[in-house]
């Protein structure tokens, strides 16, 4: 039996999103879900209480940064990520892949693997299909992905087309490498850039294969928002209704809900926490970027609508001496705020979706946020 198993609830009448839980060793996940990014076994700032406090359901750790350090070896003596880092939810860990082929002219692909040197102090290293598995095979996340090849935006034609084929073979040899899919549900990514006829050859590639969940990779990566729902809009339809659909690396508050309208199930993204840092936060009312100095003198919270202990608790005048001064606080806040934002916006869109009028949800809050669309 596969360690991860799909509920489909119930499909929206109105706009044909999807309401769904996707079962899990370590718990049940209510989809749609935003999944809290957490690179280094530690959501930026945030303690794994707050985590909880917040609702988050599941979180994503980094094979390759987990590699690197503390090396997987560590983690698998602790116990396993859950122990290490102290969440009792599901965890999610990527395959590293993305983040190999992020370090450019640092790295060199073969068909066996990719060699490169560490961002950290140019060390050589190696991984392969079969290396990446036995990584997160040591983590133990309740899902990991396929070790894959994250195409580049822009790219040409046959480099893509090599590129998902290499996907699918590596696909292959992690399948072969699992030594656990009875506690760790394997995920494939489906490739193809920017072409549409790429896209569906990746899918029915990638399909043949009768895995737990798929993802649909190599989006947000530079290419204009349209582009990337139109790709989307007619990837999804190839994946299979009773398995779930995952998103990589999309975390804003418009490309989540248009995720949702196109049947994509689970989300995540570093964003809400890193531009948190830097003193940009979601509010019901749209952006702001509280280091401005409109704020200076604002001693109204940061979002009115927003009970969250940092809006509840602060003003933006406090927040923005904080973020003015570097202060450890003000990152901490605005992740926290950040991040409940989003958890709560995946909330209401489940109950949207139960009502019938995710496409009305949609709607009135792209006016509210000040999307033109």
């Amino acid at each position: 039996m596969s360690a991860i198993r799909y509920e489909l609830i119930k499909t929206c009448k109105e706009s044909g999103a999807r309401l769904g839980r996707i079962h899990t060793p370590h718990g049940t996940i209510d989809t749609p879900i935003f999944m809290p990014v957490g690179t280094l076994a530690t959501v930026k700032s945030i303690l794994p209480e707050e985590l909880h406090t917040m609702k988050a359901q599941i979180i994503l750790s980094n094979t390759y940064h987990l590699y690197m350090r503390p090396g997987h070896d560590i983690v698998e003596q602790a116990g396993g990520l859950h122990k290490f880092m102290n969440w009792n939810k599901p965890i999610l860990t990527d395959s590293g892949g993305f983040q190999v082929f992020s370090l450019g002219p640092l790295r060199k692909i073969t068909e066996e693997g990719v060699q490169f040197r560490s961002h950290l102090d140019g060390s050589k290293h190696f991984i392969s299909p079969e290396k990446a598995i036995e990584i997160e095979n040591a983590l133990g996340a309740d899902i990991i992905m396929a070790f894959d090849e994250c195409a580049p935006y822009p790219a040409d034609r046959m480099y893509v087309k090599d590129s998902l084929e290499r996907t699918t073979r590596w696909l292959e040899r992690c399948i072969k490498a699992h030594k656990k899919p009875q506690e760790q549900g394997l995920f494939g990514i489906i490739q193809g850039g920017m072409y549409k006829d790429l896209r569906k050859q990746s899918a029915q590639e990638i399909l043949q294969y009768d895995l737990p969940g798929y993802a649909v990779g190599g989006l947000s990566v530079g290419e204009p928002k349209e582009m990337m729902y139109d790709v989307l809009e007619y990837t999804t339809p190839f994946m299979p209704k009773d398995k779930p659909r995952y998103l990589m690396g999309v975390g804003s508050p418009d490309d989540l809900l248009e995720a949702v309208l196109r049947g994509i199930d689970m989300c995540d993204c570093v964003l809400p926490t890193r531009i948190a840092r830097n003193g940009t936060v979601f509010t019901s009312q749209g952006k702001v970027v509280i280091r401005n100095a409109t704020y200076a003198r604002d001693f109204s919270p940061l979002d009115p609508e927003c009970d969250c202990p940092t809006c509840k608790n602060y003003s933006r005048a406090y927040l923005r001496h904080l973020v003015k001064c570097n202060e450890i606080l003000g990152a901490r806040l605005l992740s926290y705020h950040n991040l409940h934002f989003l958890i709560k916006l995946m909330e209401d869109a489940r109950q949207a979706i139960m009502d019938d009028r995710f496409l009305t949800f949609k709607k009135e809050f792209f006016k509210k946020y000040g999307y033109t669309k």
